[in-house]
């Protein structure tokens, strides 16, 4: 079978590394549960499900990825890998209800992917907790380069060329919140620069969405 545009996206042109990082800032913001059940999309080799499971943060830890070699390794760290494109995937026979999802650098690469936080939201329980980052296409370069006419594709980056969507952060929280989320924070995955700070103490913060280059949300299934 052919892949899917999700699989391609994730195997084209990428450095032998890109599967290999590791979210100790979302594991971070796991709650101590030796009990809880964690699903992550896009897991690459399963290092940041290692850290999880070490730190004590959950007793099963289940993987996706479309990379063979990547979800090959991601089994020697984890409980289960399932290797395939999530969008074809029928996550009703994955081994929940789950108490964490995690998706890191993952929708930006997807066709629907509102499509799949609208499934991943059925398979969670009351109160679980979604951890979710992207590229923020109204960041103040993309928008300069917009203005001179330019949508220039790169390797990597907000612009990488296997992105298939793009998203402002209120467009990002909107896709959450209309599948049935409560957002619990959106901020910018790494903290801004000094210029960047004092650019939001000057426009009072309402021109905040311009100095985030990486969206990070963090959401919550409302409880029952």
């Amino acid at each position: 079978m052919p892949d899917s545009p999700y699989s391609a996206a994730r195997k084209a042109d990428k450095p032998p590394d890109y599967f290999a990082g590791v979210r100790a800032d979302i594991v971070d913001r796991l709650p101590f549960n030796p009990a809880a059940r964690i699903l992550e999309i896009g897991c690459g080799e399963g290092a940041t499900g290692a850290l999880a499971k070490a730190q004590g943060k959950c007793a099963h830890y289940i993987g996706v990825d479309c990379d063979a070699v990547a979800a090959a390794k991601a089994r020697c760290a984890l409980d289960q890998v399932i290797e395939g494109d999530v969008e074809a995937l029928d996550l009703a026979q994955l081994d929940g209800p789950f108490d964490a999802v995690i998706l890191s650098e993952v929708l930006e690469h997807l066709v629907a992917p509102w499509a799949l936080v609208a499934k991943l939201r059925k398979v969670m329980r009351p109160g679980a907790t979604i951890h979710a980052s992207s590229p923020n296409i109204a960041h103040h370069r993309i928008i300069r380069a917009l203005l001179l006419g330019q949508f220039a594709y790169t390797r990597s980056g907000v612009m990488d060329r296997t992105h298939l969507r793009w998203f402002t952060p209120q467009s990002y929280r909107s896709m959450f919140e209309e599948a049935g989320f409560e957002t619990l924070s959106l901020n910018a995955l790494a903290s801004p620069g000094w210029k960047a700070r004092l650019a939001n103490l000057l426009t009072f913060g309402r021109l905040g969405h311009l100095t985030i280059s990486q969206i990070a949300y963090q959401g919550r299934v409302p409880q029952a």
